[in-house]
C-alpha cells in the first residue's frame, strides 16, 4: 500500500473519550443516496496517511478506505435513499444518514465531531460543528474517506443497471453530459425528484 506524505490533521479536538468524527458525501448529488459515516479512531493513527477525501484519488481513497476500516475503533455507514431525501430535503437527509451511521457503531462515542455548520443533537452527545473539519480534523477525515469511497461504490453499481447516465463517471452529481441524459431520457427511480440546484445549495453545511 502506498500512500503520499499529506498535510497533518488533528488527532482530537478535545480530551474527552472515545471522539467520534462523522461527514457525508454526495449532497450536491442528483442522483444516489447521501452517504454519511462515522468513525473512532485509535490515538496512535497516523496523521500522515489520512486526509480529506477531495484531495485524494481514487486509488488512494481505496487504499485509505481500506486502512482505516482496519484500523479504527469502530466506524459505522448509513445510505439514505433518494426518496428519503425527497420528503424530508436534503440538509434533514445529510443530518440522517450521520445519526444512523452514529447508530453502527460498536463503541458509543463520548463526543461528537460534525464537518460543516448543522446538525442536531445524537443521543444527548455533546458535538461540535467544525466547517471544513475534514481539512483540519483526522476523525473526521476518515468519515469522509469511508463516506466517499461506499457512495462511490454503490454508484459504480447501479451504473451496471442503467449505463446511460454514466454514473460509474459522474457519480450521481450533474455534469452537462448527465444533465444531457436526464433531459433526453427522463429520470430513473434513483435520481432525486426534488433536485433543484440553487435551492440544494442554499441547505449546504459549508
Amino acid at each position: 500500500m502506498s500512500f503520499i506524505l499529506l498535510s497533518m490533521l488533528l488527532h482530537q479536538f478535545q480530551k474527552t473519550q472515545p471522539e467520534c468524527g462523522t461527514d457525508e458525501a454526495g449532497r450536491g448529488c442528483i442522483a444516489g443516496p447521501v452517504t454519511a459515516a462515522a468513525v473512532i479512531l485509535p490515538s496512535h493513527i497516523s496523521a500522515e496517511v489520512i486526509n480529506d477525501s477531495k484531495k485524494l484519488s481514487a486509488k488512494q481513497r481505496r487504499e485509505m478506505s481500506a486502512y482505516i476500516k482496519k484500523n479504527a475503533i469502530a466506524y459505522g455507514i448509513a445510505h439514505v435513499p433518494p426518496e428519503v431525501i425527497d420528503k424530508i430535503n436534503i440538509l434533514n437527509a445529510s443530518i440522517l444518514a450521520m445519526h444512523q451511521s452514529l447508530d453502527q457503531l460498536s463503541v458509543q462515542p463520548a463526543f461528537i465531531l460534525v464537518d460543516g455548520n448543522k446538525f442536531k443533537a445524537y443521543k444527548n452527545i455533546n458535538h461540535k460543528c467544525i466547517i471544513k473539519g475534514d481539512q483540519k480534523y483526522l476523525s473526521i477525515a476518515a468519515a469522509s474517506i469511508l463516506a466517499k469511497q461506499s457512495r462511490d461504490d454503490y454508484m459504480e453499481k447501479i451504473h451496471k443497471q442503467y449505463p446511460d447516465y454514466q454514473w460509474v463517471n459522474n457519480k450521481g452529481y450533474p455534469t452537462e453530459i448527465h444533465r444531457k441524459i436526464v433531459h433526453e431520457a427522463g429520470r430513473t427511480e434513483y435520481h432525486r425528484k426534488s433536485f433543484q440546484l440553487k435551492e440544494q445549495l442554499k441547505l449546504s453545511f459549508d
